[in-house]
């Protein structure tokens, strides 16, 4: 059975290269997204749980997302589709949020590789990459750059015999 391709491997680091770009499937960010979130994190922050919140205390409405929810939900899309069996480590992350996500908000992510280098041993390098998490209006919500280990191309795989 090694002649049968497995779906959704992600990409070897030696596949990758600064400049390349690739963008998630988009996801709606849901209410039950939300407060299952807030509950099995513990983020029980009022602007999170009390909807009457921002009557009193700015413009925001409706359900506000944490933006550690945004950015996991990317993550997790990432992760099944970019890196499933290839990522080894979330070694760094340097983030910025600049706009809120509430319920019923659509967003994706914009992904753009920085560097690849190969580590000194082992078959995997290191891929630093910029992360767009952009919402259904085009605005980024949240930017962050992203620098992970990543397993190296294997030397049986049919796709790189010559």
């Amino acid at each position: 059975m090694s002649d049968v391709k497995t779906l959704g491997i992600g990409f070897y680091f030696d596949e990758l290269e600064p400049g390349m770009k690739f963008k998630t499937l988009n996801r709606t960010i849901t209410e039950p997204d939300i407060v299952g979130f807030i509950g099995a994190t513990g983020m029980v922050e009022t602007l999170f749980t009390d909807l009457s919140f921002s009557h009193d205390h700015g413009p925001l409405s409706g359900r506000v997302a944490p933006a550690a929810l945004s950015y996991t939900i990317i993550e997790g899309l990432l992760c099944q589709h970019s890196m499933q069996t290839t990522g080894l480590a979330l070694l760094e992350v340097n983030k910025k949020v600049l706009a809120p996500v509430v319920a019923g908000d659509t967003i994706h992510c914009e992904v753009e590789v920085l560097s690849v280098r190969k580590t000194s041993k082992g078959n995997r390098g290191i891929v630093k990459t910029r992360n767009d998490i952009i919402n259904q209006h085009g605005t980024t919500v949240i930017t962050y750059e992203a620098t992970r280990m990543m397993a190296g191309t294997p030397e049986d795989d049919p796709r790189f015999k010559r």
